[in-house]
């Protein structure tokens, strides 16, 4: 018996096969309606807001940042956006990433 794979040949489908294959997707898509699309949840004011609205307004995902900012693992962008405790240098690096500055300034009280 031969081990050779078969050969993969691709050929365009007929009008009919096409029409039969939108029939099947339509009643699929009744049957199984997608999800209705979920806005993200809201950064809190401040840094985490500016940091998230940055990175949106160059169209970058939290990977995409991540790696910019020479962080390996993208959860820390999400921890930022959403306000969590995180390293100074973590953050220092992504807004370095994002053109953005962080500086200390007095508190008035």
């Amino acid at each position: 018996m031969s081990k050779e794979r078969p050969k993969h040949v691709n050929r365009p489908l007929t009008e009919d096969e096409r029409e039969r294959h939108a029939q099947i997707r339509s009643a699929a898509a009744k049957d199984f309606p997608p999800k209705p699309a979920t806005p993200h949840a809201s950064s809190p004011p401040g840094i985490p807001a500016t940091i998230r609205q940055a990175r949106e307004a160059r169209g970058l995902t939290w990977y995409a940042l991540a790696q910019a900012a020479g962080i390996a693992n993208s959860a820390m962008i999400r921890d930022i956006e959403a306000g969590k405790d995180v390293k100074l240098s973590d953050l220092q690096s992504v807004a370095t990433a994002l053109g953005l500055q962080i500086e200390l300034v007095e508190q008035v009280v």
